[in-house]
């Protein structure tokens, strides 16, 4: 697990970096700004037309602004006034520059103004003014911009597919519950115990905390992260655990007992933490569609169950493709996220890869920790590890498309998708370890000289006269 460790080390140390740059930075505009007023009274007024503005991508948007009310007492010392974006990378104004000369005669502005979207997302346009002595007054009025994509045909069917697997893999889950091993498992539950705790108390709260750090004003984000983070353990952890030598009926089992819990555990958290999230971002909790996706899921689920009690050789069947299934879901939501949706290298930047690789990281040397101070074997904390770490990023996706409306939609997609490429490196870089430690032990067996054998001392000593 060094490789993991290190990991966590560094990431520690970027973290405290990005926090001491962010204090940094808001104490020098904290005392930039101090004692000049922002949205304080005013008499003037701004209004929009239209009054809020939806638009594509890379195209641009005219609107009309009047100013209203201005007084000599506001136009002392020629200030400098503005249209301006809060974000500017999603959406700039065109020659925001206000001319005083056209306010002076009866304290009234009108014009028009061309607006450019950058990229995904939403923003508020507002007046600036800006006097002579570096104080600042903003409009009490702003007008509301959601960049979005044009809706394409290939999107269309990317959330189609999505679906579809997830549905054929919760199938393949039901019909490959053993209800006589999870009966063994509960004699003794303390593996599930803690990877029940870990999945649902841990990850959930590390995502809010490491959305919140990483992010501070991304709210998009910060829900992408959270909505993985809520996510039952991926079919790939089994797979996973197999590989590095893990207790496959225990990783089962956990797996199962995650998934059923998911029904509940995902609500409860996306209506109670995830609530903050929505409430700074200003955005709707999808309430319904929320409701509707859990329900979705136990439909499928239903049917594997069926499946293993009235035709047994098709659940067989199924539960031989439930591997492959699984892998089969995590290579095409990465691949076919990144080919129909190019746009999502864009938004990449180091705190999106460290969210990506450090939730599941930290998930696994948790998992390990944890699993070692209750002295279970390391088989046990091997699955533990593997199931704590890996979500289902499939799960996530689907639901970040199907209850959000867009922009939102699409930006928050680009965490899960980060961490579903995150996820498999350490695991690889430890099965290495182990290849190559297993190796060595078999070159150094090799090279030990052998004593003789228990026959050929007999035989020795009966020749001896």
């Amino acid at each position: 697990m060094s490789c993991p460790l290190l990991s966590f080390v560094v990431f520690l140390a970027v973290v405290v970096f990005q926090f001491a740059s962010y204090c940094k930075a808001t104490l020098i505009d904290s005392s930039a700004t101090f004692g000049q007023p922002r949205d304080g009274s005013i008499d003037w007024t701004a209004k929009y037309d239209p009054a809020t503005l939806q638009m594509h991508m890379n195209t641009v948007s005219n609107i009309s602004l009047r100013l209203d009310g201005f007084t000599a007492e506001d136009l002392q010392d020629n200030p400098d006034i503005q249209l301006k974006s809060e974000r500017t990378h999603i959406a700039t104004v065109l020659q925001g520059i206000i001319p005083i000369v056209e306010i002076r005669d009866n304290g009234i502005f009108e014009g028009e103004f061309d607006i450019s979207g950058s990229f995904l997302g939403s923003t508020n346009l507002y007046v600036e003014l800006r006097r002579k002595d570096n104080q600042t007054v903003l409009s009490n009025e702003k007008l509301p911009i959601t960049v979005i994509r044009e809706e394409r045909v290939i999107d269309t069917v990317f959330t189609i597919s999505v679906a579809t697997l997830v549905s054929i893999l919760y199938i393949n889950f039901g019909a490959a519950m053993d209800i006589p091993t999870l009966k063994i498992i509960a004699r003794r539950p303390i593996g599930p115990i803690i990877g029940f705790l870990a999945q649902f108390l841990f990850m959930p709260l590390l995502s809010y905390g490491l959305g919140h750090v990483l992010f501070p004003n991304d709210y998009e984000l910060q829900l992408g992260l959270f909505f993985t983070g809520v996510s039952p353990a991926g079919g790939a952890s089994n797979i996973w655990t197999v590989v590095l030598g893990g207790n496959l009926n225990l990783s089962l089992a956990m797996t199962t007992i995650s998934t059923f819990a998911a029904f509940g555990m995902m609500p409860l958290w996306i209506f109670t933490l995830g609530k903050t999230i929505f409430d700074k971002g200003e955005l709707n909790v999808p309430y319904a569609n929320i409701a509707s996706f859990a329900v979705g899921l136990v439909v499928p689920l239903g049917i594997g169950l069926l499946i293993q009690r009235y035709s047994p050789r098709t659940a067989r069947i199924l539960v031989r493709i439930l591997k492959p299934m699984s892998a089969l879901l995590i290579l095409f939501i990465v691949i076919f996220a990144i080919i129909t949706n190019l746009y999502l290298f864009e938004l990449f930047s180091w705190q999106i890869i460290v969210a990506g690789l450090g939730l599941p990281w930290i998930g696994y040397i948790f998992g390990y920790i944890v699993s070692k101070v209750f002295r279970l074997p390391t088989t046990d904390a091997l699955a533990i590890s593997v199931e704590t770490g890996i979500q289902n990023t499939g799960i996530a996706i689907f639901l970040l498309r199907f209850s959000l409306p867009q922009p939102e939609a699409d930006l928050t997609t680009v965490v899960p998708v980060s961490n579903a490429i995150m996820t498999p490196f350490p695991l690889m870089a430890l099965y290495l370890a182990m290849k190559i430690r297993e190796r060595c032990s078999v070159r150094k067996d090799a090279l030990i000289p052998k004593g003789p054998s228990s026959d050929a001392i007999r035989d020795a000593n009966d020749e001896t006269p």
